[in-house]
């Protein structure tokens, strides 16, 4: 397949069609509304039919394209995109030229979200609960590389979700993680002296006093300084554009 280098993407060939059609269509090289032209598509990406309809069928199942006898087969609207969807999520954020208002729409998403989960922490946390997290922290105080900070970063706030004890909530990860992770990796290019560690601490020491108020206010000041970063981050790519 001629675009798999495009892809990036270790996943096999199926996956790798679905991604390139999936990215065409985000990107709006393929635009909402758009017929698309399967024997034309499948000649381009130079696969084979039956692989380009597979392929289809998945973007279907994610609310990116549909069928329809007459139209034939098109690209949905965008309000109709199941943006929540792990792929999808992490498509969005798979070019190095991140879209900077899905950061703030992260942003905004942890802001709902993570100042309520740490209250609720800090009254359901168990021992297994604070281990998690304190295996996160010392992977945070130990990590001599950008990869090792945002994997650290990414446990932390995983086990936090999971010391909720809301199993809903512990789905959230997913919307959170592939974000987070991008978001991660621009702030420590800009600000690679930047500590995390003690806003985190904070959040920890708070849930293990069992204290719900403390640990809501270490998590918001924790949001808060990370919009801090953001801004920063907006400010120095929108410096290079």
């Amino acid at each position: 397949m001629r675009e798999s280098s495009v892809a990036g993407i270790q996943r096999g060939l199926h996956g790798q069609i679905v991604e390139v059609m999936a990215q065409r269509i985000l990107s709006g090289t393929i635009p909402e509304g758009a017929t698309i032209n399967v024997p034309d598509l499948q000649a381009d990406l130079g696969v084979s039919l039956t692989a380009v309809r597979e392929a289809l069928k998945v973007l279907t199942a994610k609310g990116l394209v549909d069928a329809r006898q007459k139209r034939g087969t098109f690209v949905r609207p965008r309000t109709d995109w199941n943006l929540l969807d792990p792929d999808m999520i992490r498509w969005h954020f798979s070019d190095s030229d991140v879209r900077p208002e899905l950061l703030e729409e992260l942003h905004e998403v942890r802001g709902i979200v993570e100042p309520a989960a740490a209250r609720l922490a800090a009254v359901r946390a168990q021992d297994s609960h604070l281990l998690a997290l304190d295996t996160a922290m010392a992977a945070m105080e130990s990590a001599t590389d950008d990869l090792a900070a945002v994997a650290a970063d990414l446990a932390f706030h995983r086990a936090l979700l999971a010391a909720t004890g809301n199993e809903l909530l512990t789905k959230m990860e997913v919307i959170m993680e592939t974000g987070l992770a991008d978001r991660d990796r621009l702030v420590h290019k800009v600000k690679p002296s930047d500590d995390p560690v003690p806003s985190h601490r904070r959040v920890l020491e708070a849930i293990r006093a069992h204290d719900p108020v403390a640990a809501e206010l270490a998590m918001s000041e924790l949001l808060a300084k990370a919009a801090e970063d953001l801004h920063e981050v907006r400010g120095a790519y929108g410096a290079e554009s």
